[in-house]
């Protein structure tokens, strides 16, 4: 009876095996259909992250709540078609003089912005009009590197608006296929070049709608 019963036991023991590895090789090839098939969407929403974060947060929340009202929903006509790019013509003028700004922390612990000039930067919200209290504002003049990160940004921008699929509805209904290509490259292209340029030439300034870090090595 023992015998017979550490046979009953044992049984079972031996064929988990051949089940768990039977599992365990599906479970891989499981894992690459999957990472096939949704390789490119999850490559589409990583991007578009990344290219959120190069552009200030008021901008794209004007966007991402406006966009749907002004397009309505993607049906548009020839006033609401001429409303949208009044719309994203303004949004994409928020992004350029964006990356003008700059903040800076007086003596009083606050954080105070400003927009860069070629002398150095205008503080327009500081109670103090003679600027006493502020450190030296002439290091947060105007450079190239602002200059590029206003291009970029507005490319960035439209980069965002050509991947949402009420902006596409608006402008374009009932685009061709050689269109349709278009529209789900150039914005990828885009948001990887301006993501190697910006790596590149990294943004020093904290303005309006990016975040505040802190200040060592922002000059």
């Amino acid at each position: 009876m023992s015998s017979s019963s550490s046979l009953t036991q044992r049984n079972p023991i031996t064929s988990q095996p051949n089940d768990s590895q039977e599992h365990s090789e599906s479970v891989p090839q499981l894992r690459r259909q999957r990472s096939t098939s949704q390789r490119a969407m999850s490559q589409t929403l990583t991007s578009a992250a990344n290219l959120a974060n190069l552009l200030p947060t008021g901008t794209l929340l004007a966007f991402t709540l406006l966009i749907p009202v002004f397009t309505s929903n993607g049906s548009c006509d020839h006033a609401t078609r001429v409303l949208t790019t009044v719309l994203l013509t303004l949004l994409a003028i928020s992004c350029f003089l964006s990356s003008f700004t700059d903040s800076v922390k007086a003596e009083d612990g606050n954080v105070y912005y400003g927009f860069a000039t070629r002398k150095g930067m205008w503080v327009f919200d500081y109670p103090d009009p003679n600027g006493l209290g502020l450190p030296d504002l002439s290091k947060y003049r105007i450079r190239i590197v602002d200059w590029i990160h206003a291009v970029l940004s507005v490319l960035v921008f439209g980069a965002v608006a050509l991947r949402d699929k009420n902006a596409v509805s608006c402008f374009y209904p009932a685009p061709e296929q050689e269109t349709k290509k278009v529209l789900d490259i150039v914005p990828m292209g885009v948001g990887v070049l301006c993501g190697l340029l910006f790596l590149v030439f990294p943004a020093r300034r904290h303005g309006i709608g990016y975040p505040v870090t802190g200040d060592g090595g922002r000059r």
